[in-house]
């Protein structure tokens, strides 16, 4: 496993990290989970050289801290750990809102550092930037966490450029993660370039379109996944889009790889300063995706897939209205 910088002043990680979100919560239900098989993939990712974990303490509203924290009992070697915060949840899961004072930055720090066993969180970041709260009052909370030894390093979620500049001038923000695939390249508009000249590090989630990618769905999704709220998976806008993923299907046969090695080896190619998240909850998942990091391509393959998959090639946006605010467009 190669590593790779993670921001112009930040640590040297594993080229790809887990994201272990879908362990807790929003893909399927608790009965089509498993702790067990939860756990197992994180030791082998670990053992396959991943030393890079993202979580959020909103995910099965702290559930996936809890399952991180026993995954890492007894192991020597501890990986870098993101966690993201913000998320309110109501005890039936319920999303009801966000929250970024600084008081309360504070307080869901305490908690995670407590769920976790931990001393010190190695990435601490908003989940999303509050249109009512100054993004310069959250990450001065970051910052002062920082200086108390709680924190190492800042990072932010879904921020726009102007937001990421502000966050940056109060303390040096590490790392940004921000959905980016072959489905969704809003990033290259503006905000990959934003991040580059400040020396942010990209950590992009979504990197197989959240399933869609893999060529693997088929009809609309059920309702206890979340993604069946998502306008890019409903109706015509589904239809178009397998229809879309045909051709990523084809290249990928060509290449003689899965179409989501494919789409996970783009997103690998797009600079060195990426950090790309794979979400495998299953140890057969993620050994399929580990094998994208042996996928070379060339230049010519590189430019097929970018005519190919252009910024709005995929119909339909990818949450829901309420939810699209608070992300980039």
């Amino acid at each position: 496993m190669k590593l790779r910088k993670l921001g112009k002043n930040g640590p040297e990680v594993s080229q790809i990290g887990l994201g272990c979100m879908g362990m807790s919560d929003f893909y399927g239900t608790k009965e089509t989970r498993s702790r067990e098989e939860s756990i197992a993939t994180i030791h082998e990712a670990l053992d396959s050289g991943i030393n890079f974990l993202n979580t959020g303490d909103f995910y099965g509203t702290g559930h996936n801290e809890l399952l991180i924290s026993e995954a890492l009992k007894g192991r020597k070697s501890k990986p870098l750990i993101s966690v993201k915060f913000g998320g309110l949840r109501s005890p039936s899961g319920a999303f009801i809102g966000y929250d970024f004072r600084p008081n309360s930055v504070k307080n869901f720090a305490a908690h995670s550092l407590t769920r976790l066993g931990v001393d010190v969180i190695d990435i601490y970041q908003a989940s999303r930037v509050d249109p009512e709260i100054p993004i310069e009052e959250t990450v001065g909370a970051i910052a002062d966490l920082i200086k108390e030894g709680y924190v190492r390093y800042l990072g932010l979620s879904e921020a726009s450029p102007e937001n990421l500049r502000r966050a940056h001038k109060v303390h040096p923000v590490t790392a940004l993660e921000v959905e980016y695939s072959l489905a969704t390249r809003v990033i290259e508009k503006e905000l990959l370039q934003t991040a580059r000249e400040l020396g942010i590090g990209i950590v992009p989630y979504g990197i197989v379109g959240r399933g869609l990618l893999t060529g693997k769905i088929e009809t609309a999704l059920g309702v206890p996944d979340f993604r069946s709220n998502s306008p890019r998976f409903q109706g015509k806008n589904l239809e178009a889009n397998l229809e879309r993923v045909s051709l990523l299907q084809e290249l990928a046969k060509k290449k003689g790889c899965t179409t989501a090695q494919l789409a996970i080896a783009w997103v690998l190619h797009r600079g060195e300063d990426i950090v790309p998240l794979i979400g495998s909850t299953r140890r057969a998942s993620l050994r399929e995706n580990l094998e994208a990091l042996s996928v070379s391509l060339s230049p010519e393959e590189l430019k097929t897939l970018d005519e190919s998959f252009p910024e709005g090639a995929f119909q339909g946006d990818r949450y829901p209205s309420h939810l699209m605010q608070l992300v980039v467009k």
